[in-house]
């Protein structure tokens, strides 16, 4: 059976999914973190997932497989050298062999690759040519972070996997479909033009399966259904989804816009930013660090970016509590905006790390949106990571739990561009 590899190239890291295609099985996933490092960390998952370690194996170079209880799944680990992307591809697709997830490198048909923007070029996903590649280089302007280390990954798959299809799957292409009142600043309409200075989105990816799996759990065609998609994670976003399209969305220009986050401060005056650069002598590059990656719960709690850290001391800590009630009030207002442009709305829908896991927020939630119809069912809700309903039964709006499956949408492009 045909396998295929999804890709998330970071920066410094290297995360993958390979699956079997078309049965959508997962076989392996596994990450690789500090490329460029002398301590590089090597993890990979497979068979069964792993509910608790047992060490079988340990070699001197620190490189050990785990069990987990059932003895089915198992997990190899390694602390090594790994100079760069490049070598890091190399390295996994050597160890899946040496591990026998797959004979050859050849069973490997497909790798989707997650590529961050995509600009106003790509609205959905497509093979790479050198023509997306020359694309995606100069799309690096919009995600500095991001574009370079999602093309350093494409062009490393390629070499080495030169047989397998390599398609890119844009964060942005699901937002493509939003009206120009909603993607468009007021701002003067030249730098549209000129810079493509508008709304792009983030998470489409996410959004787009989240909200084909809540159509399949109400039953409906989801063109017929209005979905509020709640993505929040370190990084939150919030989409209108209307017609089975993305009608608006929270992120912006940037992945920086929207709801307060983990380190990122969401929607903030830009005449503020300028006042404090000004005052505190600031760097456009140290103002953005700051917006980045010292803001939003660790700015306004002071001790940490984890939810899970502020809601054990929201009783006892007054910045904790400030930091989860302006995170529930921002995600509230979202909803309630975008209940109005919709004209309605059928279902919402929790996903991501916090939207998946924490039972305390989603009731926050909810409990600030039963006026429109939403209720929630304590019971229903005392879950983590399941895809289930959470309302009542009577409630007029559905509050759904899916995990979010980004990989699994990757694949499934995969193949679609396969025929």
């Amino acid at each position: 059976m045909a396998k295929t590899m999804a890709v998330n190239a970071g920066s410094s890291s290297l995360k993958f999914q390979l699956l079997e295609m078309p049965a959508e099985q997962v076989i392996a996933q596994g990450v690789i973190e500090r490329i460029g490092m002398d301590d590089a960390i090597v993890t990979i998952k497979y068979g069964a997932e792993i509910n608790a370690e047992r060490l079988v194996g340990h070699s001197e170079d620190d490189e050990h497989i785990t069990l987990s209880k059932d003895g089915k799944g198992k997990k190899y680990e390694n602390v090594t050298a790994i100079k760069n992307h490049q070598q890091a591809i190399n390295f996994m697709l050597q160890k899946l062999t040496d591990l026998g997830i797959i004979k050859d490198f050849n069973e490997i048909t497909g790798v989707g690759h997650r590529v961050v923007a995509g600009g106003e070029w790509f609205n959905h996903s497509v093979v790479v040519t050198d023509e997306v590649l020359a694309k995606i280089d100069r799309l690096a302007d919009y995600a500095p972070l991001h574009n370079p280390a999602n093309a350093m990954g494409i062009r490393a798959f390629q070499k080495l996997l030169p047989d397998a299809l390599s398609v890119a799957v844009f964060d942005t292409s699901f937002h493509q479909t939003m009206p120009d009142e909603n993607f468009l600043y007021a701002l003067p309409y030249e730098y549209y033009t000129r810079y493509g200075a508008r709304k792009y989105g983030a998470h489409g990816t996410s959004h787009r399966y989240v909200a084909s799996r809540a159509a399949k759990l109400l039953g409906k065609d989801l063109k017929s259904l209005k979905l509020i998609t709640l993505h929040l994670g370190a990084g939150a976003s919030i989409t209108a989804i209307k017609d089975g399209k993305s009608l608006d969305t929270s992120m912006g220009f940037s992945p920086l816009a929207g709801v307060a986050m983990a380190t990122r401060s969401g929607d903030v005056d830009a005449s503020l930013v300028y006042y404090i650069q000004e005052r505190e002598v600031l760097s456009n590059e140290e103002m953005l660090n700051i917006l980045n990656k010292k803001s939003g719960l660790l700015g306004i709690s002071t001790i940490s970016s984890d939810m899970r850290d502020l809601l054990d001391v929201q009783d006892t800590n007054e910045h904790a509590d400030m930091a989860i009630r302006i995170f529930i009030n921002r995600v509230v207002k979202y909803v309630g905006q975008y209940v109005a442009e919709m004209g309605g709305v059928d279902a919402i829908v929790f996903t991501a790390g916090i939207g998946e896991n924490s039972v305390p927020v989603r009731k926050m939630i909810i409990d600030k949106l039963n006026y429109f119809g939403v209720k929630l069912d304590e019971e229903k809700n005392n879950v983590r990571g399941k895809e289930v309903e959470i309302s009542t039964n009577d409630s007029k709006v559905k509050a759904l739990l899916i995990p979010t499956n980004e990989e699994l949408m990757i694949a499934r492009d995969v193949e679609s561009l396969k025929a």
